[in-house]
């Protein structure tokens, strides 16, 4: 019996004691007085029992069928189990079932049947309370960008970073494997988000240098990193985050892909970070973002089209600057660019350009200079018409300029 039952057979016993009338044994139980008088004739004649409902115990109607539900916990039990890093969640395997095997089940009823064959488990560790900062209105107004280091192939593959790219407003997301966060690695998928949907206005970011570099010398501000060298050719402003919790989007995309990226790369068998971005691209990011994404507060879409005047190499590429020597080399990461003889500017300010692909521009006031690289600087006598200087002979130990110190040492002349 339940706990209202058990309340309703003390108040019909009291009223079979004539401690109360029928009409306030109504408005104790909060039924009708005709319901009362059926209630009470109903616990004289079977007691307590009779009040408890006609359908406690039966197997409800809308129940699936115990087979599927032997099926589905077999295919849990062998596929989707294992230890608490390794194991599918409720949601997850639901996901997995329908697409593999055509078991359409609701996530919460998987999990009330995992629960029950001790399945699945779920601690929740009390954390600080952190109020949670609302999302940006518009799509395109504010991402959030993060590098995550991790075993993503498990033991199939070396430790790699996942490099994310997530829009604050709506949660669409834009990822790929790398070795390491480097300036290169941010660029590229910085690149491939402008080219799909647009120039956003600012990127949230932590204090790494390949965001923003450290400040030199005597200088209390940061100096502008090459990425953010990038960001500003585009007009997107660099948002430096002084806590985790500050781009906690990010964060917590990291772990949604950490445990759903993982097992499905393992269902896989996926075994190098080329296939890894192939499955990225092609698969997983367009399922994540139709599953994750939701609509911006405001439908205006605040990304900026890139101008047609902008080269998108132009745009993603180191830039150094370096000084015109005197024989119109211009020194840049050990090589040696020769500018033509009609372009020397000795003692000038040029840029250094170096593309993705490896190319080199040097470049003066939006212009490229003509330039061949060279092994080696001339020597001062491949200068001199091809003569070379004669070299100096030693004075050997006896000539005059020496004979004095051979005299006597200096300790001897102050005696």
């Amino acid at each position: 019996m339940s706990a209202e039952e058990v309340r309703r057979a003390g108040i019909l016993e009291r009223v079979e004691g004539g401690e109360l009338k029928q009409i306030e044994a109504s408005e104790l139980l909060g039924v009708s007085y005709r319901q009362t008088r059926r209630l009470v004739k109903r616990y004289r004649v079977m007691g307590a029992a009779g009040l408890v409902h006609g359908n406690a115990g039966r197997r409800s109607r809308q129940a699936k069928p115990q087979a599927l539900r032997e099926k589905a916990m077999q295919l849990v039990r062998e596929h989707y189990s294992g230890g608490p890093g390794e194991r599918f969640g409720p949601t997850l395997a639901a996901e997995h079932l329908s697409e593999e095997y055509g078991i359409e089940l609701d996530h919460e009823t998987l999990r009330r049947w995992m629960l029950e064959a001790g399945l699945w488990s779920r601690e929740r560790r009390s954390r600080k309370h952190r109020r949670r900062r609302a999302r940006k209105a518009h799509f395109g107004e504010l991402l959030q960008m993060d590098g995550s280091f991790h075993e993503w192939l498990e033991k199939r593959g070396g430790r790699g970073c996942l490099i994310n790219l997530v829009d604050d407003a709506t949660g669409t997301t834009l990822a790929w494997f790398s070795e390491e966060e480097t300036t290169w690695a941010v660029a590229d998928v910085l690149r491939a988000w402008v080219q799909k949907y647009g120039i956003p206005r600012a990127i949230y970011t932590d204090w790494k240098s390949v965001y923003h570099a450290p400040p030199e010398g005597e200088e209390q501000e940061p100096r502008l990193s090459q990425f953010g060298q990038m960001c500003g050719k585009l007009g997107i402003a660099l948002i430096a985050a002084n806590s985790p919790q500050a781009k906690g989007r990010v964060e917590r995309n990291h772990g949604t892909h950490q445990d759903r990226l993982i097992k499905k790369m393992r269902r896989l068998g996926i075994g190098s970070y080329e296939e890894a971005n192939r499955y990225l691209l092609k698969s997983y990011l367009p399922e994540h973002n139709a599953r994750f994404a939701i609509r911006p507060a405001q439908p205006a879409d605040f990304h900026d089209a890139l101008r047609s005047d902008l080269d998108p190499d132009t745009v993603f590429c180191l830039e150094c600057e370096r000084v015109v020597s005197n024989d119109g080399v211009v020194r840049y990461n050990n090589r040696l660019l020769q500018l033509e003889a009609e372009q020397v500017l000795t003692g000038t300010a040029v840029l250094v350009q170096e593309r993705r692909d490896g190319n080199l521009r040097v470049v003066r006031k939006g212009a490229a200079l003509p330039w061949h690289e060279i092994e080696t600087l001339p020597t001062r006598a491949e200068k001199r018409n091809g003569r070379r200087r004669p070299s100096l002979a030693v004075p050997p130990a006896s000539h005059p300029w020496k004979r004095e110190r051979m005299i006597a040492p200096k300790a001897a002349l102050w005696k």
